[in-house]
């Protein structure tokens, strides 16, 4: 029998969800777009912006999402000039206020990673933020970096997977060495990341683009452009059609591959100067965007707005932000590394921590690969 993946339809009954169900749950969305907005302002945005203004910050990138991604689901119910309109400037809004957020997570996530690798303390960039700069200018940039390519390629995909590296190795001695001041390296290229995504995130939230879209929330609380049949249409068979592009995206992914705990293809491109995406993460980026849109369109469907995931979706949608977090954290690594001037102790350390990331990238895909056999497995 043909496997199954979970299906929206599967938790189904009672009459047809309609358009009407549609215009619901946008103009819920809409409603908690103007009220997140609204407690962004009144708790502040500034450099010192409270703990409020960040779950406002949140709560707004949450709506924007769901309101794009049922524009794109349910398109053909809606005006088309309109939704071709809105969706490119929500999505501008969702990602300009996450960089932020991100920057702040894929830095915590390295130093937690430098510590459980070399032991060095709890926040191997702390110890090392007095240290001056001349000390990693010791070594030309073409000495430095060499020497760290060649330590990177005879021991990181070695060391990176153990949760408890050995004390004792020559290897093990430079990564404690290298990893304060690759802790430090790290801490200033995010810290300054994350300033400027906060000076960008403000600037977007008082530019009259950013008022524009809040106007059209606005009218989109009290009035959406359904199409004339829309009413009478159900927004089953197009929620089934994007269930079904989630399916045929899974279907293309190398699962035999993520089927087994440890890839090596994953780490051959390692530090290589090429600063393109590592070419393995791209589809199973579009499988979490895809599975966002799924999920969301179930959440209209079932007429429950922010409805929580049942165990499945959440299991599979954990798989995969892990996946690109680690992804990201992998490449933030590599662009470290990267850095002229750099001791070889400090680009070894950065070569651990990048081999180490993409081994926590293919645990995420092997992770979401038994959780998608394990429902296949379910609904035979």
């Amino acid at each position: 029998m043909a496997q199954r993946h979970l299906d929206p339809a599967d938790s189904l009954a009672g009459p047809a969800p309609t358009g009407d169900a549609l215009a619901g749950y946008l103009r819920a969305q809409a409603t908690e777009f103007l009220r997140a907005l609204r407690l962004h302002r009144e708790n502040g945005a500034g450099a010192s912006g409270s703990e409020g203004s960040v779950d406002a910050a949140r709560a707004l990138r949450r709506s924007a999402r769901r309101i794009s991604s049922s524009l794109h689901t349910f398109q053909a119910l809606l005006d088309t000039d309109w939704c071709e309109a809105m969706r490119p400037e929500l999505a501008w809004v969702s990602g300009t206020l996450a960089m932020e957020h991100a920057y702040t997570a894929r830095l915590e996530r390295l130093l937690t990673a430098l510590h459980r690798l070399s032991g060095t303390g709890p926040d191997p960039a702390a110890d090392s933020r007095t240290a001056t700069a001349a000390d990693s200018r010791t070594a030309t940039a073409a000495g430095s970096r060499a020497a760290g390519a060649a330590r990177v390629g005879a021991a990181a995909p070695r060391d990176a997977g153990l949760r408890n590296p050995p004390t004792s190795t020559p290897e093990r001695s430079n990564l404690t060495v290298g990893a304060a001041k690759a802790g430090a390296l790290l801490d200033r290229q995010l810290t300054l990341a994350r300033t400027r995504a906060h000076s960008t995130a403000l600037q977007a939230m008082g530019s009259s683009r950013f008022h524009a879209i809040a106007d059209k929330v606005a009218v989109l609380a009290s009035e959406v452009p359904l199409t004339k049949g829309a009413t009478t249409t159900d927004l089953r068979p197009l929620a089934a059609a994007a269930h079904d592009r989630l399916t045929d995206a899974v279907t293309a992914l190398p699962l035999i591959t993520a089927g087994h705990p440890y890839n090596a293809a994953a780490l051959v491109h390692g530090l290589s100067p090429d600063t393109v995406p590592h070419p393995q993460d791209a589809p199973w980026h579009q499988v979490r965007l895809l599975l966002r849109l799924h999920r969301y369109a179930r959440e209209v469907v079932l007429n429950q707005p922010d409805a929580p995931a049942d165990l499945r979706l959440r299991s599979a949608g954990r798989a995969l932000n892990q996946h690109r977090d680690a992804s990201e954290a992998a490449a933030a690594a590599a662009q470290a590394a990267r850095t002229p001037r750099i001791a070889p102790a400090t680009a070894y350390a950065l070569g651990v921590l990048h081999a180490d990331q993409r081994h926590e990238v293919e645990a995420a895909r092997f992770a979401f690969h038994q959780s998608w056999q394990q429902e296949a497995v379910s609904t035979r």
